[in-house]
């Protein structure tokens, strides 16, 4: 996806979210902790968020990560590097579904990169298991060091670290609502 065509898709979605739900951006901005000033310039498509602010945003509405960047209602094909986070490839493998609250993303890794989450909503937990390399995941206030075949599960209303170890690391992301 160019990155043209990212900012008009988050846009278009944040702006549709914020609308059904009646916020205003600074009740949005209170709820995410990014600024009515962001904000504003994501929904007008002069920025393109990171993948931390996107994350922000998106447990500041109680909605899914995965939704932001998927081109339809269907997508587990997509699979983007992020303009601003090019170390960073997201890949829905099931979308968000309303039913079971789920999301399943692959998430690779690239080039050591390290990537900071800020919390989910309480009561959001994630499962980490990693395909492809080695992760460190830094959660309760302690590194762990996951190898290929490791897994994790915690609670993510909290700040998390991914970590990767090798020039390449894939894992995939479940994350429970």
């Amino acid at each position: 996806m160019a990155e043209q065509e990212f900012k008009q898709h988050i846009a278009l979605h944040l702006k549709t979210l914020r609308k059904d739900r009646g916020l205003s951006l600074d009740a949005l901005a209170k709820m995410s902790g990014v600024s009515k000033a962001m904000l504003g310039q994501i929904e007008r498509q002069e920025s393109s968020p990171t993948i931390s602010t996107l994350w922000k945003i998106a447990s500041g509405l109680d909605a899914s990560f995965s939704a932001f960047f998927a081109s339809g209602p269907d997508d587990r094909e997509h699979s983007d590097n992020f303009p601003r986070d090019p170390d960073m490839k997201v890949k829905a493998i099931f979308p968000y579904s309303a039913d079971t609250r789920i999301e399943v993303m692959e998430v690779c890794l690239l080039n050591f990169h390290e990537q900071q989450s800020d919390p989910h909503a309480p009561g959001v937990i994630e499962h980490v298991y990693v395909t492809e390399g080695a992760l460190s995941l830094h959660v309760d206030g302690a590194w762990h060091d996951l190898k290929c075949g490791g897994s994790l599960r915690f609670h993510a209303d909290q700040p998390h670290v991914y970590k990767s170890t090798a020039q390449t690391t894939r894992f995939q992301n479940i994350i429970c609502y």
